[in-house]
């Protein structure tokens, strides 16, 4: 058994507050016994504008957001999946969404820069990432003591193809800020389709609340067994969600229903 947790918040537009918080929940959740800890998306910026969080960009390895997130991994002795933080792009009007592992000694292991790109239009409600944000090109994974860990952010979600590129994976991680809208519809299924379908556990830790700018994001991070089952949820508002992965539950799972084994595609 591994213990994991899925850090939900509601971030500002102000880098210090976030920082605080991240700080006080992973600790919380290392405190529970967490060897795994995954942050949101945006979790060190939700400004005022999109545009905002270009200001923030860092480069590889440098900068205080990067160093925060080192520093909370060394400290608590973890493996931190730093949700996602605007890293330095081609294009210096844009920034890539990136997510950054860090290793229980504090090492940057691997990042993933998210794929696909969220766009929405219903009535005055509009969001178009593309528009500050530069699309990542590579699938991103990593091996940890318990097995596989897959890498996606948010509307990855939808792209079911996506997934079946990571390989054989014991965990698949969607740090997120839905919308209260698209949430509402469509996020439980989609997470718990992506662990049906791969069979296995998928974490998810999102924003979960009504942010200064204006903007409602769902919440409703949770830990979903390979079967499907919701093990942990937390609606709305900051907090841990936290269960355990159990590696005989999963071979139990593939060998009862071996559909894995069963694809021709």
């Amino acid at each position: 058994m591994v213990k994991v947790a899925a850090i939900q918040m509601v971030s500002t537009p102000v880098v210090d507050e976030n920082f605080a918080s991240a700080r006080r929940l992973v600790a919380q959740a290392a405190q529970e016994g967490a060897r795994l800890v995954l942050l949101p998306e945006y979790w060190p910026i939700m400004g005022m504008n999109e545009t905002d969080k270009v200001a923030h960009a860092e480069q590889i390895d440098v900068g205080p957001i990067q160093q925060c997130m080192a520093d909370m991994a060394r400290e608590k002795g973890i493996w931190l999946i730093g949700g996602t933080l605007p890293m330095a792009a081609s294009d210096e009007n844009k920034v890539l969404n990136t997510t950054m592992v860090y290793d229980p000694q504090g090492e940057h292991v691997v990042r993933y820069d998210k794929i696909h790109l969220f766009s929405f239009t219903k009535g005055a409600e509009s969001y178009d990432e593309a528009r500050t944000i530069v699309h990542g090109t590579r699938v991103g994974s990593f091996d940890a003591p318990f097995g596989k860990v897959g890498l996606s952010v948010c509307y990855d979600l939808r792209f079911p193809e996506l997934y079946r590129a990571m390989g054989d994976c014991a965990l698949i991680v969607v740090p997120a800020a839905f919308t209260y809208t698209t949430g509402r519809a469509h996020w439980e299924i989609l997470l718990r389709a992506r662990a049906i379908e791969n069979q296995c556990y998928v974490l998810a830790a999102a924003q979960g609340g009504t942010h200064p700018n204006g903007r409602r994001t769902w919440g409703h991070s949770m830990l979903i067994d390979p079967w499907g089952d919701i093990k942990a949820v937390l609606p709305e508002g900051e907090g841990v969600v936290a269960g355990d992965l159990d590696p005989a539950h999963l071979q139990r799972v593939r060998e009862s229903l071996p559909a894995l084994k069963h694809r021709k595609l």
